[in-house]
């Protein structure tokens, strides 16, 4: 039998400004270097390297090698997950320049959460699937109705469930700066490696926050009557 859950060693490991500021920038889904990622933090190569060995043990992050260096990536969607609801909880930090008035804008437009959409583009492309009744409602969960698996396969987006993964198929997550929820699981990650394939969304350059294209405000308003 397994005892509770031990949160206090959780909080531990995030509740530490430079670990936060480490695991916030992988929250996207991408894999950093070490030095990339002590950068970010304003930390020594030594300091972020014991940081990171803490957060690997912990289990918030993996690490991957390839020939001298070592990238870390966050260890799976349900540490992106909590990071998400802890910032939409949070006390906002003041901006303090226009640079980070610009990027905070940009995240809140749209942005990915581990490997799905998020910020205002991510919840308004959700409500407009609830109103069309192509996903519904289910305790901390989306169901994915028939039309709703027949509109999304005919997009070109994989709707099947992995096999023998413990994932969640489509599951709530809250938004931390709609304060309102958007699809995560598999098929929200399904459907946001679609909308890159189709070019209606891209990458901005500081790997999170992404743009809808022309194509995408285009597509967007055809196939869901989504308005932008």
């Amino acid at each position: 039998m397994n005892s509770s859950p031990d949160i206090v060693e959780v909080a531990s490991l995030i509740g530490e400004p430079s670990r936060v500021a480490i695991l916030i920038s992988l929250i996207g889904g991408k894999a950093l270097p070490a030095s990339e990622l002590a950068r970010i933090a304003r930390i020594t190569p030594q300091t972020a390297s014991s940081h990171l060995a803490k957060l690997v043990e912990g289990g918030l992050l993996s690490q991957e090698s390839y020939g001298r260096h070592r990238y870390y990536r966050l260890a799976n969607p349900e540490v992106a997950h909590a990071l998400e609801a802890l910032q939409a909880i949070a006390v906002p930090k003041p901006v303090r320049s226009l640079r980070e008035s610009d990027q905070m804008k940009a995240l809140q437009y749209a942005r990915t959460c581990y490997d799905h959409l998020a910020g205002k583009i991510g919840v308004a492309l959700t409500d407009r699937l609830l109103e069309l009744g192509l996903i519904q409602e289910s305790g901390k969960d989306f169901l994915l109705s028939a039309e709703g698996k027949a509109k999304l396969q005919a997009l070109g987006v994989e709707v099947d469930p992995p096999p023998k993964s413990r994932r969640h198929f489509a599951r709530q997550c809250l938004d931390w700066s709609e304060r309102r929820h958007h699809v995560a699981g598999s098929l929200g990650a399904s459907l946001t490696k679609r909308l890159f394939e189709l070019g209606w969304i891209e990458r901005l350059p500081d790997g999170r926050a992404v743009r809808v294209t022309a194509a995408g405000i285009s597509g967007l308003s055809e196939e869901f009557g989504l308005k932008l």
